[in-house]
């Protein structure tokens, strides 16, 4: 598990290219038969993705975390962006189709992911983040039929916003969030550009009470995102390719604009749950 400090804005403003990557940008995602972690002291979020091909992955909490095992004091989200695969909690079995998302409670203590074709191996990106209680463990799913352990994305947290003439045409699906699936802090979701569209989250806003964390996919290989961050006057970017994430901090605006459509998993930790809590900035008063 990589650990990452947390950093401040007046700070940011000296670093050079190499600097904020190195800071914020999390190059590779997945890794075949490998679980990756990154653990950053904003709000002590962990991001991170598994891809079992060969054989299912246990996730193991590390000796970053001085704990027996890696729920033992925390919860965590998960959205499937590959193949069919299935997560086993504590001996229970989940099939987790792409797209798919699940929610974890703190004190589940066996995790396990695997692939249902080596062939078209499954990609489990996942946040993790502090709890204080137990929420129940949920299969998230955007259609079917809700059941025992299974939450339907509800319409009202599928969103359509922006305009083809804004190029911000998106949907955005609300997989965890209170009144859906209940979580000590975690927030997290996935939002797909409409083809044509290339800009997410404009007008950018700022949420002092939440950190936030992007993974940016569906693009080709020579497709970039170019990712925005910074304080609202000091303004810097991030040239994101697929399947790779970037850190947030809370006094950083958090927008982008690629060479295509794209799609894009947040996940917020912080003070609160609100997702409406955004201070909201101007195009024009950007620098």
């Amino acid at each position: 598990m990589e650990v990452r400090y947390a950093s401040a804005p007046k700070d940011m403003k000296h670093y050079t290219t190499e600097r904020l990557r190195e800071e914020y940008l999390i190059p590779e995602v997945f890794a075949a038969d490998k679980v990756s972690m990154v653990y950053s002291h904003c709000d002590r979020i962990i991001t991170g993705g598994a891809m079992p091909v060969k054989e299912a992955l246990a996730l193991q909490a590390g000796k970053e975390l001085r704990a027996e095992y890696f729920l033992e004091r925390r919860e965590m989200g998960i959205i499937n962006i590959g193949g069919s695969g299935k997560i086993t909690v504590d001996g229970k079995e989940y099939p987790v189709a792409n797209a798919d998302g699940m929610y974890i409670g703190k004190g589940k203590k066996e995790i396990r992911f695997e692939s249902v074709e080596k062939g078209n191996p499954a990609k489990f990106y996942f946040n993790s983040a502090p709890a204080h209680k137990t929420f129940p463990t949920v299969l998230i799913k955007k259609e079917g039929t809700a059941g025992e352990d299974t939450v339907v994305i509800k319409d009202e947290n599928k969103v359509e916003l922006g305009s083809l003439e804004q190029s911000n045409h998106r949907v955005i699906c609300k997989y965890i969030l209170p009144g859906q699936v209940e979580s000590c802090q975690l927030v997290m979701g996935m939002t797909s550009l409409k083809p044509g569209s290339v800009w997410n989250t404009m007008p950018c806003h700022t949420h002092e009470r939440r950190m936030e964390v992007y993974l940016y996919f569906g693009l080709p290989e020579d497709a970039f995102v170019m990712h925005y961050m910074g304080e609202p006057q000091e303004t810097r970017h991030i040239l994101i390719r697929n399947e790779q994430a970037v850190i947030s901090p809370s006094w950083s605006i958090h927008a982008g604009s690629g060479t295509q459509a794209y799609t894009f998993i947040w996940g917020m930790a912080g003070e609160n749950q609100d997702f409406g809590d955004m201070d909201d900035i101007r195009n024009r008063d950007l620098l």
